[in-house]
């Protein structure tokens, strides 16, 4: 069973990346089971907005849920399962549809970090096309196939663009990909501001990632209690 702390926060992240804007009614977001690995905890299909404790679903590396009750599952589940799958070191996952994001899915402009709470940009952002894996499809992540192609094609970074789509953030910890979730958007919409004013962009040196990348909270406990506050207000 996943500790009590766990299943808070995972209620709590579903209603910060609502709260947010980073999800609306769709996207998701999962936490790796704290007791077994090799299980992870995803909410049933539902808008995140208005999820509770009851809500949460066991599933596991394969995508199979272990305790849905007859309880429909969100299509891309597969996202999730397919990155714990690939990637040990990965212990929250989120898929969001960002409408700051997108735009960088289509166009061929790079993502790059312009600001230090959005530096882990500069360790990689990958691009996914499921016209490369599957031809036309309605571009959903909806079996273990494409999410394995995916999580292969994001490999060790942290954000990973899903053309026409969205995105996957993924972190050490629930809390770590809820806080990559949200800067990637602060990140995009930075970046568009930038690229409207016609000037060279400076954007964050390869030294500059990697000392922000020793000089955070991991456990994010500044933005989390914030955010968790303005859910509860």
């Amino acid at each position: 069973m996943p500790s009590q702390t766990l299943l808070d926060d995972l209620v709590t992240a579903n209603h910060i990346l609502y709260h947010e804007g980073v999800l609306d009614a769709y996207g998701h977001v999962s936490a790796r089971d704290d007791e077994n690995p090799r299980q992870f905890l995803l909410a049933r299909h539902m808008a995140p907005g208005i999820v509770t404790h009851d809500d949460i679903v066991t599933f596991d590396l394969e995508g199979k849920a272990l305790n849905a009750n007859g309880r429909k599952l969100y299509s891309e589940l597969w996202i999730h399962a397919a990155a714990y799958a690939a990637r040990p070191d990965v212990g929250g996952v989120v898929h969001s549809h960002s409408h700051a994001v997108i735009p960088y899915s289509v166009t061929g402009v790079e993502l790059r970090p312009v600001c230090h709470v959005g530096s882990f940009l500069g360790e990689g952002v990958a691009l996914f096309d499921t016209q490369d894996v599957a031809g036309d499809t309605d571009l959903l992540i909806r079996n273990m196939e494409l999410g394995r192609a995916l999580a292969k094609k994001q490999g060790d970074a942290p954000v990973a663009l899903m053309r026409g789509h969205g995105s996957v953030a993924t972190g050490a910890s629930l809390r770590e990909a809820v806080f990559r979730a949200y800067y990637t958007e602060v990140n995009a919409k930075l970046q568009m501001d930038a690229m409207r004013m016609g000037k060279p962009i400076t954007f964050l040196t390869a030294g500059e990632v990697k000392l922000r990348g020793t000089d955070r909270d991991p456990t994010y406990r500044r933005p989390w209690e914030f955010w968790k506050a303005q859910t509860e207000e």
